[in-house]
């Protein structure tokens, strides 16, 4: 079953496009993206991009010609070819390459489960995840979305924004979303912690997305004025968690966003 979405205009995502077909094609792989269980039928993606079922079907048959969606009975869902993609994209990135590298040898990350990020509004997206041993496997894995709020990367790259740029984005009273009684829960606790955040070049994460689970995060120096706003994070286990490791924790995190940042230091 579709998600409870508002369906979209008649004339569809397409309508101001100047290539319809590929704005619709995208629009099918975001619905089904972002649907609850991953699988949607013929008529919940025509009523999502509100157009005919005939319209529709042609567009599914094309997509998954090009295997970037897969037909399960009755249903779709998206197609390994998005993975490849995906790996394609990543294995050019030099900060992914350097990110995993760094990770191995470094003497208190290459233990503890590491991860970068891009910010994308108010949402983060996990790139690579350098896993250690143990890992905390109950955190996000590559390609996840997570609201700024939740997590100690998203609340640093969103701590470098002007103020005039989180007010629009954050209002005092805006609900934030929740996933633990630790979670923030307005935009006025939010913004509290970015003052914060900015001070200490740092943010720190006590719980707010899983419990028992702690992160620390800081931000990447952007290349260029249109350079991506990357962030790095390490998560730890709260039970084990000290100061002292989160300090070396911080430290190399920040040598390593140096590293990212300007790769000729």
């Amino acid at each position: 079953m579709a998600d409870s979405r508002t369906p979209r205009s008649s004339d569809g995502p397409a309508s101001a496009s100047p290539a319809p077909a590929v704005t619709r094609a995208a629009a099918v792989l975001e619905a089904l993206a972002a649907s609850a269980g991953g699988r949607l039928t013929l008529s919940d993606l025509a009523r999502e991009l509100g157009i005919p079922k005939s319209s529709t079907s042609n567009l599914l048959l094309a997509l998954e010609d090009a295997r970037l969606i897969n037909r399960q009975g009755s249903e779709f869902t998206l197609g390994r070819k998005l993975v490849e993609l995906g790996a394609a994209y990543l294995s050019r990135m030099d900060e992914v390459q350097e990110f995993y590298r760094y990770c191995e040898q470094a003497p208190t990350l290459s233990g503890e489960t590491v991860r970068i990020a891009m910010l994308d509004g108010t949402n983060v997206i996990y790139l690579a995840r350098y896993e250690g041993h143990p890992a905390v496997r109950l955190t996000s894995n590559i390609g996840d979305k997570m609201p700024v709020s939740l997590c100690a990367v998203g609340k640093v790259l969103i701590a470098r924004l002007h103020d005039h740029d989180i007010e629009a984005l954050f209002a005092d009273d805006a609900e934030l979303p929740v996933l633990t009684p630790k979670s923030l829960r307005t935009g006025r606790e939010l913004k509290a912690q970015l003052r914060s955040i900015r001070e200490q070049g740092y943010a720190f994460e006590d719980e707010e997305s899983t419990t028992g689970v702690v992160c620390l995060g800081v931000a990447v120096p952007t290349r260029g004025s249109h350079g991506p706003s990357l962030g790095l994070s390490v998560t730890a286990l709260k039970a084990t968690y000290t100061a002292e490791q989160g300090a070396q924790m911080v430290k190399e995190l920040q040598e390593l966003a140096r590293s990212l940042g300007n790769p000729m230091s």
